[in-house]
This record gives C-alpha cells, structure tokens and sequence, in this order.
C-alpha cells in the first residue's frame, strides 16, 4: 500500500509541476512574442482535472476530506465502529459504481466515437481516463480501511481529535 502512496504522491507531484510549466510557458509566449500558445490553456485545463480527481483519491486515502464527525464522536464505541464501516462501505459503492463502472462506459464512449480535445487534437478518452483510475484507487482505499477498521487499528474519532488538540497546544 505504500508503493501505492508514493506513486500517487510523484504523479500528483509530477502533474503539478508540468501544470507550472505550461502555465509559466503560456504567460511567456503571451508576453514576450506577443504570440500566445495555442495548445497551454487546454493542456493545463486537462492538467487540473487530473490533479483535482486524483487528488481526491489522495485526499481519500489521507483522510483529509471535510468531514463533520460531531454525530460519530457523541457514539458509543461499538456503535461509531458500525457508522465507520457503513460509511466507508458506501464510499467504495460510490466510487465503484459511478467512478469505475460509470467512468469505464464514458472513456469507452469517447473512444468509439473519436472524440478529440480541440487545440491538442488527443482522444477525450485519456483526459476522461483518471475518473475509473480514481475510483480504482478509491476502492482500493476503501478495502485498506475497512480492514483497518475491523482489525481495531483506526482509533476513536474523539481520540484522535483530541490528540490532535493536545498536539497543537503543546506546539
């Protein structure tokens, strides 16, 4: 699993970087030749749907998604294990039925019907390709944490709130 974090750590980091570049080149040839690139702004649109939906599985497996777990943390101990599992186990559908299933007939579609991006002339396809690609990494998450959960390694949602407050006053 962590083979897996770091990879998505480097492409994510990779994509971020390409994205300056282009932007840096666009702005470049915008200013100084007075003759603006052609291809930059679609490629650093395509730029920021991959980092943005990949991110989102990074975000995921990180557990940095906005969550409001006033509800779970007010839960007695074998209750919150219950939530935590349902939650995560319609997180995995989620993301297996619209990300995956629905993100495979969308790239497959694109592809039949030869649909290519405007200004680089690449098949849709490829850009649409990181919404099955995120939601393989997100079931693939999913499965990791309910394991975690039913093993009894994710702690209390309380406890770690409140470590991360004693952490934060001892800084």
């Amino acid at each position: 699993m962590k083979r897996i974090d770091r990879l998505l750590e480097l492409v994510l980091g990779s994509l971020l970087a390409l994205m300056v570049l282009d932007v840096t080149w666009q702005i470049l040839t915008r200013f100084l030749p007075m003759n603006p690139s052609s291809y930059t702004e679609e490629l650093a649109r395509y730029l920021l749907v991959w980092i943005g939906i990949l991110g989102a599985a990074y975000a995921y497996r990180k557990k940095s998604h906005l969550g409001i777990d006033l509800l779970t943390n007010a839960l007695p101990e074998g209750l919150r294990k219950k939530v935590q599992l349902l939650t995560i186990s319609l997180c995995f559908a989620f993301a297996a039925a619209t990300m995956v299933f629905g993100g495979i007939q969308l790239v497959m579609l694109t592809f039949e019907l030869n649909q290519l991006s405007a200004a680089l002339s690449i098949p849709m396809g490829f850009v649409y390709s990181v919404i099955p690609l995120s939601g393989t990494l997100i079931c693939i998450f999913s499965i990791d944490q309910l394991l975690q959960v039913l093993r009894g390694e994710i702690p209390a949602a309380h406890d770690s709130a409140e470590s991360t407050e004693m952490a934060s006053a001892q800084g």
